[in-house]
């Protein structure tokens, strides 16, 4: 008979790094609660449960913290920050659903979970158990033995970690794992506030135990010690005695092991599903479902082998088991597989037909063709809408009907086919709804059709609506109308070398997935627009993001001519740069390295050449961090951080830019198409992709060049790039009203030298280049909420001297500053901020009691204003100066928007009237008491006319 294993989770340790794995881009909910936290350590369980199927699990709490170790030492924990507010409201709903599973949860007031993980360990070892302690925590290994493991949870991509005696012997480098707390108690723990000995790190400390054994053998023998180190450890034995003790874990902890009451039993699905519905976990219900949804007690969930054969194959990293995403499930297993929880098209009634034949067809088009709202949906060959056929487009108007003509695979057929369709899409009195327009927009532009009358995109309604949340069609489906559209992948397959065509697919099963989409997407439409209305969105939505749709479509289908020929000799004399960098690295680090490898750089700069003193950073996994914030600002007195730097800036921009964008040139026009996404910056900045033209750098030689290998259309046309001139310092003079600052706009003066002047108490003409500098590091920092530690790691001034200087700046613009605090106030009041033309930014840590996530909220108080109305305005000038080109029918046309520029492919002959014709337009976009000013520049490429 296999051995019995019982699972302890620290529940702490796995909520927080569930949290911060999320932290780029937390999961907001449509309520704009942040599910983040519980998310995560949900996966984690859920992963545990359905990996090793466990006989026996709970989870431990902390509860106040350590009395014990408090009483001991009362700073220990103090220097930690207040738990976040999104962890803090997910504790109950974790408890709820682990109440609901039947799982005990572990919490003594005075005692921190990894003591009652430690006691009850013991415990059920001594019961003939066999214990995996789940944590990311390495405190634990100290409590390692023959029948008790460190249980460590994949993430980003590598498998799950177990950790018995040999592990814990080969991490540590000691003989027994109890020799784990003389090794935490040497090197003390800054997180937890423990001291440990002076000038000891990771590598002394295993050195003192390769020598020593224990902390109270080496304070025992200092005398063997020399110099400093000897002086320090002997000066504060008391501390490392005191240290190893706090970073014991206790093991008679009042808690009991009852194995019948820490039996996994089936979970209380009913209550789980009530939770989950709450939280809107559409996908994790789906994958809870699979694992409880045989009907039988859990104990006869099928296993997939012996104990010894599961744990062998979770520590195989990159076996096929352990592809993990972040959180420890697989593409296979993300796929949902039940639905039961919202309605599908199996339990709801609807009406689904196929239009086949000249006589359906024409009777179809005359229904169509007397509708005033109709969503429509095209079925393609791919996502690359430039180059994929039309498989079919369905159509519906009424909630629960859908129409679906499919399309021939013979390009001419299809084409005829689609011009019956033209009365259609061009009727200006029927407004189209769709899910993403764009798409379908530039896929019908191939067959020559053209989308006329007003537009609705349930997507970028959303957007406007909950900017953070997810704004897919079948999370939107799920969340407001309960119901769980049919996956593509049911018909194609997952994605993948065998996934399969549209057109492999059978006219029945196309018709009701695509009909099932237009559905939908008509049903969206009728929940969210009364929403626009109520939330004050709608005229933004009709007069600047749904126009914007077919400027960006066109722009999309133009493209813009790239020259290879010149980015292939560009690479290849980077590479000679990137070679000679590298070669002086070695040459001062005394050997080669694989300088991609952050272990191997951080053991370099840090331990053999001593860089930056003793107290480096580590990461969580213990190596030394050498991210750029770090090199940074090392590198004004380290030669080989400096040429670290420009290397990693070298291959960057190689490998992203000049050896990628060629792969991207379009065969077909022999052009580059950028996407642009509406729908992803909450500030209402266009982002792009495919590839990403707003990331290329423009502030290095390197970066600029890459923009000279984009190239006007031909011999007759020249690129004119048109620039707003500091437009958000411009937008930040009108809202606020700061007179000193707007009379200096309106005069034509230098900005930054008027600041300068003011700021620095000097005559205009005696400013030095040097305050000028300043002046503007501050002008464009007081957006982003500059600090003074802040300005003085971005110029040459101490911190005290940046902290006049804001000061002095304050001084000089007090309604500036008064203008922020009203927009932070705001935020408190009403829970978001909104620009010039009313799109707002919600802000729901802007009353967080943890000073750091609140600090971050008031300064997009200040900034998503500013940066949101300046994205607003360039719209505006799109819109307008798009309208023009088409209707007075100009050969030039728009290529690229990249932040506050707009680049065009001009004409020769049209040079002359076009350049007023688009000064005018983005100047006039909007009217701010600060005039707008535009920049142009012409050229054979875009660093010439940038």
């Amino acid at each position: 008979m296999s051995q019995k294993r019982l699972f302890l989770l620290d529940a702490y340790a796995l909520i927080f790094r569930g949290y911060y794995a999320f932290i780029k881009n937390p999961r907001i909910n449509s309520k704009g609660m942040d599910t983040s936290a519980i998310m995560g350590f949900m996966n984690s369980l859920m992963d545990v449960i359905k990996r090793e199927k466990p006989d026996h699990l709970a989870v431990a709490f902390d509860k106040g913290g350590s009395d014990y170790r408090l009483e001991m030492y009362e700073a220990y924990k103090a220097n930690r920050d207040e738990t976040p507010e999104a962890i803090k409201i997910a504790v109950p709903y974790i408890q709820e659903l682990l109440k609901a599973m039947h799982i005990p949860i572990m919490e003594k007031a005075g005692y921190e979970a990894d003591d009652l993980i430690g006691t009850l360990a013991k415990q059920a070892e001594k019961e003939g158990f066999q214990v995996f302690m789940v944590t990311p925590d390495k405190d634990f290994a100290q409590l390692v033995s023959e029948n008790i493991f460190m249980y460590r949870p994949a993430r980003m991509g590598n498998g799950i970690e177990i950790w018995g005696i040999p592990e814990v012997q080969e991490k540590f480098e000691v003989e027994r794992p109890d020799q784990v707390i003389d090794f935490l108690g040497m090197m003390g723990d800054a997180v937890d506030n423990i001291p440990g000995l002076p000038g000891v790190g990771e590598k002394t400390a295993k050195k003192f135990l390769a020598q020593y054994g224990t902390m109270e053998n080496l304070l025992a023998n200092t005398h063997e010690l020399k110099g400093k180190m000897k002086e320090n450890i002997e000066a504060n034995k008391e501390k490392g005695i005191l240290s190893k003790k706090l970073a014991t874990i206790l093991l008679d902890c009042p808690v009991q092991f009852d194995e019948k009451d820490f039996e996994l039993s089936k979970p209380d699905v009913e209550k789980t599903d009530e939770i989950f519905q709450e939280l809107e976990f559409r996908q994790m219900k789906a994958l809870f479902d699979k694992l409880f949804s045989s009907g039988k007690d859990y104990d006869e969930i099928e296993t997939n082998g012996t104990t010894e054969g599961t744990l062998k194959k979770a520590t195989t990293k990159k076996s096929a088991e352990n592809q993990m995403d972040l959180f420890g499930f697989s593409d296979e297993e993300k796929s949902p597989t039940s639905h039961s929880f919202y309605a599908t098209l199996d339990t709801t009634e609807h009406f689904y037909q196929i239009i086949q034949g000249d006589l359906g067809l024409k009777l179809f088009l005359q229904n169509l063709e007397q509708q005033t709202s109709v969503c429509f949906d095209t079925e393609t060959t791919g996502i690359d809408a430039l180059n994929a056929e039309l498989v079919g487009i369905a159509f519906s108007w009424e909630k629960g009907k859908g129409f679906y003509i499919p399309f021939p695979e013979n390009q001419e057929d299809a084409k005829a086919l689609a011009e019956k369709l033209v009365p259609f899409f061009s009727n200006e009195n029927i407004e189209k709804i769709g899910q993403n327009l764009k798409y379908d927009i530039k896929v019908l532009a191939n067959y020559g059709i053209e989308v006329k009358g007003h537009l609705f995109d349930t997507m970028i309604a959303h957007y406007l609506i909950n900017p953070d949340m997810r704004h897919n069609m079948d999370v939107l489906s799920e969340t407001y109308l309960k119901y769980s559209p049919k996956p593509i992948e049911s018909l194609i397959g997952k994605k993948g070398k065998n996934q399969k065509s549209m057109r492999d697919v059978a006219f029945e099963d196309i018709k009701e997935y695509a009909a099932e989409d237009a559905d939908i997407t008509y049903q969206l439409k009728e929940h969210f627009q009364p929403i626009l209305e109520r939330v004050g969105t709608k005229k933004l939505f009709d007069e600047i993001e749904i126009p914007l749709v077919a400027v960006l479509a066109a722009m999309e289908c133009e493209g813009i001519r790239l020259d290879v020929d010149f980015l292939k000799a560009m690479s290849i004399e980077m590479q000679k740069e990137i070679d000679t960098f590298e070669t002086k690295i070695y040459e001062i680090a005394g050997e080669s390295f694989n300088l991609a490898s952050p272990k191997q750089l951080g053991d370099i700069l840090f331990e053999k050449l001593k860089i930056g003193g003793p107290k480096q950073k580590r990461t969580k996994t213990g190596q030394y961090a050498t991210g750029e914030e770090i090199l940074s600002y090392l590198a004004k007195d380290n030669e080989i951080v400096r040429h670290i730097l420009e290397w990693r800036q070298l291959v960057k921009l190689k490998s992203t830019y000049v050896d990628a964008l060629p792969n991207q040139v379009d065969p077909k026009t022999n052009r580059v198409h950028t996407d642009y996404m509406q729908t992803v910056a909450a500030t209402g900045r266009l982002s792009s992709n495919n590839p990403n033209l707003q990331n290329i750098p423009i502030r290095t030689e390197r970066g600029r060049q890459i923009r000279k290998a984009f190239i006007a259309r031909d011999e007759n046309y020249t690129l004119l790039a048109a620039d707003y001139s500091q437009i958000e310092l411009r937008i930040i003079a009108a809202l606020s009203g700061e007179e000193n600052m707007i009379k200096a706009f309106q005069h034509g003066e230098d900005i930054h030298k008027s600041t300068a002047s003011k700021v620095f108490n000097v005559a205009l003409e005696e400013v030095t280049r040097e305050q000028r500098s300043n002046a503007k590091t501050v002008n464009f920092g007081i957006i982003y909420g500059v600090s003074a530690f802040g300005l003085s790691n971005q110029t040459d001034l101490s911190r005290s001297e940046s902290a006049a200087l804001i000061e002095a700046y304050y001084n000089t613009y007090p309604k500036l500053k008064a203008y922020i605090q009203d927009q932070i106030e705001f935020a408190r009041e009403n829970g978001y901020v909104q620009t010039v033309l009313g799109r707002r930014r919600y802000l729901k840590d802007i009353n967080s009691a943890n000073a750091v996530v609140r600090g971050a909220a008031e300064r997009n108080a200040v900034n998503a204003p500013i940066q949101g109305s300046a994205a607003d305005i360039i719209k505006i000038a799109m819109i307008n100066i798009h309208k023009r080109l088409k209707a007075e029918n100009w050969k030039s046309k728009m290529l690229l928007q990249v932040h506050d520029e707009l680049v065009f492919d001009v004409h020769n002959e049209e040079l002359e009237k076009i350049q007023p014709m688009i000064q005018s337009e983005m100047e006039n976009a909007f009217k701010l008491e600060v005039p707008l000013v535009v920049d142009l520049g012409l050229g054979k490429d875009w660093l010439e006319a940038h």
